[in-house]
C-alpha cells in the first residue's frame, strides 16, 4: 500500500501554492539550511495594511509547518503575509552546528525571516515553537511585535517537566514524542487530543514510516529543551501575549497556563477553546481560526497606534 502522507505532502504543497504560499530553502549561514512556506510576492506595501503583516507560524515537536499549521494558512494566508519554518531537523532544515538549544532554533528562524525581508511579525507557536517564540522575542524585540502562544511554556524547566511526564506517565520527553511502534503513535495523539477519533491503525503505521527523520538530532533537541529551574529567570518581554489553550491540555495542564499568564502580568490574555486538547489547532480548526484571526487583528491594529505614536 503507498503510504498516505508520501501522497497526501504533495496535494498539500499543491493547495498551499493555490492560496499564494510557495516553499523555500534560505541558508541560515554555511552548513545551516532552513526550509520556509513563504508568500509568493516579496514583502511590499499595498493598500491593505493588512497585507503588509508578516505573521509567522513556529511548529510543535510532532511534525514539520505546514503539516502542523496547514489549517490556519489556508485561513490567513490571502489576508497577512505568511511564514512557515520548519525547525532544524524537520522538514528538511538541517544544520551541521553541535547545537541544539531553543536559543539555537531562534537565531536561525530570526536570521532566516531577515533573509525574507521580514522585518517586523507577530508569532504564533505551539508547544514547542512557543519555546522558541518566547527566545526570539527575548533575543530579537525589534523584530518580534507580538505572540499568540498556544499550548506551552516560557521555558521548559525541570518542575514543569516532570509535572508534565506525571501527567501523561512518560518518564522521558523522546519516549513520548519519538514513538517506535504504531501503538506510541496511537499513544502520542490519544495523550495530545481531547477526543480521538477512531482511527485505523494503517494510518499510524504511515505515519511513523515517515515523520520521525533525524531520530538521533531530535533526541538532542529534547535533552537540551529541558533545564534547571534555578537557571531560569523570567524575561522581560516587551511584547503583548495572547494565550490561546485547548482547556483539555494535560501537557501543558490549567495550571501550567496560569503560572505563565501570572508571569507575562498585564502584558497578557488568555483564551480557552472548550473540548480541545494540546493540539487544539488540529482538533478545533474552525473555533481556533476564529479566535486568532480576532486575536491578530487586535494585535495588529494596536501595532499600528503604537508605530503612529512614535
Amino acid at each position: 500500500m503507498v503510504n498516505i502522507f508520501a501522497v497526501y505532502k504533495p496535494l498539500l504543497r499543491w493547495v498551499m501554492k493555490l492560496v499564494g504560499m510557495r516553499p523555500q530553502r534560505v541558508e541560515i549561514e554555511p552548513g545551516t539550511i532552513m526550509n520556509f512556506w513563504v508568500p509568493n510576492e516579496t514583502p511590499k506595501k499595498s493598500k491593505n495594511s493588512n497585507n503588509n503583516k508578516a505573521v509567522v507560524f513556529i511548529h510543535g515537536f510532532a511534525v514539520d509547518g505546514i503539516i502542523t499549521w496547514q489549517s490556519q494558512v489556508l485561513a490567513l494566508a490571502r489576508k497577512y503575509k505568511v511564514y512557515v519554518p520548519d525547525l532544524v531537523f524537520f522538514g528538511g532544515s538541517i544544520t551541521d552546528r553541535s547545537e541544539r538549544s531553543p536559543e539555537f532554533q531562534a537565531e536561525c528562524v530570526a536570521k532566516g525571516l531577515k533573509k525574507l525581508g521580514v522585518e517586523r511579525c507577530t508569532l504564533v507557536g505551539l508547544s514547542y515553537g512557543g519555546m522558541v517564540g518566547f527566545k526570539m522575542a527575548e533575543m530579537y524585540p525589534d523584530l518580534v511585535e507580538s505572540m499568540v502562544l498556544t499550548c506551552s511554556a516560557m521555558a521548559l524547566t525541570k518542575s514543569i517537566s516532570d509535572a508534565a511526564l506525571e501527567r501523561i506517565g512518560f518518564k522521558s520527553w523522546s519516549d513520548y514524542l519519538l514513538p517506535d511502534s504504531v501503538q506510541g503513535v496511537k499513544v502520542l495523539f490519544d495523550i495530545a487530543t481531547f477526543k480521538l477519533p477512531r482511527i485505523p491503525n494503517f494510518i499510524y503505521k504511515h505515519y511513523l514510516e515517515v515523520m520521525f527523520d533525524n531520530r538521533k538530532e531530535r533526541e538532542e533537541l529534547l535533552e537540551a529543551l529541558v533545564i534547571d529551574d534555578k537557571d531560569f529567570t523570567i524575561p522581560s518581554h516587551p511584547q503583548r501575549v495572547h494565550l490561546l489553550w485547548g482547556e483539555n491540555d494535560i501537557i501543558f495542564n490549567m495550571e501550567v497556563v496560569n503560572d505563565l499568564k501570572r508571569q507575562l502580568g498585564d502584558r497578557a490574555t488568555l483564551q480557552y477553546i472548550e473540548k480541545a486538547g494540546h493540539l487544539v489547532e488540529v482538533e478545533r480548526p474552525c473555533v481556533y481560526n476564529k479566535h486568532l484571526n480576532e486575536i491578530l487583528t487586535t494585535l495588529l491594529e494596536d501595532g499600528e497606534q503604537t508605530q503612529r505614536s512614535l
